[in-house]
């Protein structure tokens, strides 16, 4: 028989009664949902870095415009840059697992990326790149207001802590989103995670540490 999310949460010792309540926010309107609109409308038109030149699609965002859970990875793949959405190849997949795993779905969450452009050869964007779209993405946070933010990969949490610091010391430690002093988490991406197997293990354990931060502080997301 196939597990279900909650066959997941069980087994981690995770009482997740209160999960739907903290995660999703299901009011009707959003009033982030106009100023994102233009945002994206303006994104898909952006010539500010090299990026720009090869890129097939922007790939903006997409998700629930009024989640409290908001993702953000490094930068579009090819797939990506194909479709014009974020995580929809293998790494896509794997994230599914992920938010399925904390029972969540991706029609739950917001996902997003630190650039809106494919890098040449999937390599990971450079300093000038991620600062071109760096206004670009504290817009969204703002729009979306996020209760806790999850950061997949290195890249994504070098631009938004500041730091040059690895994995391993950045991982199960909260950090805090500055002005909005939003909690802040950091997760090995997805395609990481697909190239190095074993670390699925230290996943498993993030994911734990997440929720239990989740439910200890309800970080305001009722």
């Amino acid at each position: 028989m196939r597990k279900t999310r909650f066959d997941y949460l069980k087994e981690m010792n995770i009482d997740i009664r209160w999960l739907s309540r903290a995660i999703n926010n299901n009011s009707s309107s959003s009033p982030g949902k106009n100023s994102l609109a233009t945002l994206q409308n303006e994104v898909s038109e952006c010539n500010k870095c090299m990026l720009a030149s090869a890129r097939d699609k922007v790939v903006f965002g997409s998700g629930n415009l009024d989640s409290k859970l908001m993702i953000i990875g490094e930068a579009p793949g090819k797939d990506e840059d194909l479709m014009g959405e974020p995580f929809v190849g293998r790494a896509g997949k794997l994230l599914d697992e992920i938010l399925f795993s904390m029972g969540v779905t991706r029609d739950d969450v917001y996902i997003t990326n630190t650039v809106k452009c494919r890098p040449p050869q999937n390599r990971n964007p450079f300093h000038e790149e991620i600062e071109s779209c760096s206004d670009y993405l504290n817009q969204q946070i703002q729009s979306i207001n996020p209760s806790i933010i999850i950061l997949l990969g290195k890249v994504a949490a070098n631009r938004m802590l500041g730091t040059d610091e690895s994995m391993s010391e950045l991982r199960q430690v909260i950090f805090n989103h500055q002005p909005s002093n939003t909690p802040m988490i950091v997760f090995y991406h997805p395609a990481y995670l697909l190239r190095s197997p074993l670390q699925k293990k230290q996943m498993w354990a993030d994911i734990k540490f997440t929720l239990q931060y989740i439910k200890e502080n309800d970080c305001s997301i009722n």
